[in-house]
C-alpha cells in the first residue's frame, strides 16, 4: 500500500510539473515578437524626473496603437522600482505613482497586447542587492506587493520579470537572490508567469550556468547584443572606445574594420576593432551563439525568450543595422525563441519622429519580418 501511495504521489508530481511547463510554454506563445518601452517608467534622465507630465506624455495611446498596428504582440514595460520604493517599508506602495503605472498597463492591455512588467533599476540599486541581504529582503517585500496589486489582472497577458540585467558577477549569489524574489512574486500572484534570467548582463554566457528555479511557471530570457563592437558603435556609455566608432559594417570584414580601427587613439582598442573584422561576424556566428541558449532551454525543458536585442542607430549604417537585426531575428525564430527588440522610440528605436508624432521605420520593420 505504501509503495502504491508513493507511486501515485510521483505520478501526480510529474503530471503537475508537466501541466505547469505547458502553462509557461503556452504563455510564452504570447511573446513571439515584441518591443521594449523604455524611458517611460525607467531610465528617465530628464532633470524633472518621474513626473505626472512625463508619464502622461512620453508614451501615449497613439503610440500603443502604432505598436499594435506594426505587428507586435507584446511590450516589455521597464519600471524603475526606486521612485516607488520606501526604505524599511517597501511593501507600502505610493498610491498616486502606482496609478500612473496602472494607467499604462491598462492602456497596453486595451490594445490587445501582452505586457511584461520588467523591474529595471539603476546600477546603484543593484549594487545594494549585491552587497546587502537587507536590501534583498526589502526588494522582495516590494515585489510581493507589486505582484499582489496586479494579481487580479489577466495572467495570460501580464507577466513579471524579476530584474533586468542584475549586474551580479557572483552567479551563485544571484541564483539565491533571484529565487527569493521569485518566491515573493509567486506569493503575491500565484497564477502569473515569472520571467527569470542569468546574472550580470543576462547574456548567453550568463544563462548557460543557470539552474532553473523550483517553480515551473517560469519563462527564461537572455539578451543579445553581440558583438558589442558593432551594435554599440558610437555609444557614449559602457566601454570607452565605442564612442570613436562609426560606419562599422556587418557582416564583419577587415576592410571596414581597418578603417574604423584607424580612428582609435589607443593601440589596444585598435586591436579590439581589428578582431571584430577577423572574427567575421555573420549569421553563422550568430547561429552558434544563440544555438547555445536554445540547447540550454532544451536540456532543462523550459521556455525561452530573448527580450533585448538591437543596434544603436546613430552611427551604424541603416543597411548594416538591418542585416544584423534580420540575422538575429531569423535565428531566434528558427530556434523557436520569441523576441522583444530594444526599443520603441529610444536610441535603438523602431520609429522615427518626435514624441507624439512617431511613424514606423520601414527598414527596421522589414528586418523584423513585420513588413514586406
Amino acid at each position: 500500500m505504501r509503495k502504491l501511495i508513493l507511486l501515485l504521489v510521483a505520478i501526480f508530481s510529474v503530471h503537475a510539473i508537466a501541466q505547469s511547463n505547458t502553462l509557461a510554454q503556452r504563455r510564452a506563445a504570447h511573446l513571439r515578437h515584441g518591443i521594449n518601452l523604455s524611458e517611460w517608467f525607467a531610465q528617465v534622465y530628464d532633470p524633472k524626473g518621474y513626473t505626472k507630465e512625463h508619464f502622461e506624455n512620453w508614451t501615449i495611446d497613439a503610440d500603443i496603437a502604432l505598436i499594435k498596428s506594426m505587428g507586435f504582440d507584446h511590450v516589455r514595460l521597464s519600471v524603475n522600482p526606486e521612485p516607488m520604493f520606501h526604505r524599511n517599508r517597501a511593501d507600502q506602495l505610493p498610491a498616486e505613482y502606482l496609478s500612473y503605472l496602472d494607467a499604462a498597463v491598462k492602456m497596453i492591455l486595451n490594445h490587445g497586447l501582452a505586457v511584461i512588467i520588467d523591474m529595471h533599476p539603476e546600477s546603484d540599486f543593484k549594487l545594494r542587492l549585491v552587497q546587502h541581504d537587507d536590501s534583498v529582503e526589502q526588494f522582495s517585500d516590494y515585489w510581493r506587493a507589486i505582484a499582489r496589486h496586479y494579481a487580479s489582472y489577466d495572467p495570460e497577458l501580464v507577466l513579471f520579470e524579476v530584474m533586468n540585467e542584475p549586474e551580479f558577477r557572483d552567479r551563485y549569489r544571484w541564483s539565491g537572490v533571484q529565487a527569493k524574489l521569485a518566491a515573493a512574486i509567486r506569493e503575491g500572484a500565484p497564477q502569473h508567469t515569472i520571467i527569470a534570467a542569468g546574472g550580470n548582463w543576462s547574456d548567453v554566457e550568463d544563462l548557460l550556468p543557470l539552474t532553473p528555479l523550483p517553480d515551473s511557471n517560469v519563462i527564461y530570457n537572455f539578451h543579445f547584443y553581440d558583438p558589442h563592437t558593432f551594435t554599440h558603435q558610437g555609444a557614449t556609455w559602457g566601454v570607452n572606445f565605442w564612442h570613436f566608432e562609426s560606419k562599422l559594417a556587418y557582416p564583419g570584414s577587415m576592410e571596414t574594420a581597418e578603417k574604423v580601427a584607424a580612428m582609435q587613439p589607443d593601440p589596444v582598442n585598435r586591436l579590439n576593432v581589428l578582431r571584430y573584422g577577423l572574427d567575421h561576424w555573420d549569421i553563422n556566428r550568430v547561429a552558434v551563439e544563440i544555438g547555445q541558449a536554445a540547447e540550454w532551454a532544451k536540456h532543462w525543458n523550459v521556455p525561452l525568450t530573448c527580450n533585448e536585442f538591437g543596434v544603436f542607430r546613430k552611427y551604424a549604417e541603416p543597411d548594416d543595422r538591418a542585416r544584423w537585426i534580420k540575422d538575429v531575428r531569423t535565428t531566434l525564430e528558427r530556434n523557436g525563441i520569441g523576441w522583444t527588440m530594444w526599443d520603441y522610440s529610444g536610441n535603438f528605436g523602431t520609429v522615427n519622429g518626435k514624441n507624439g508624432e512617431h511613424t514606423a521605420d520601414d527598414v527596421t520593420l522589414k528586418a523584423l519580418g513585420l513588413k514586406q
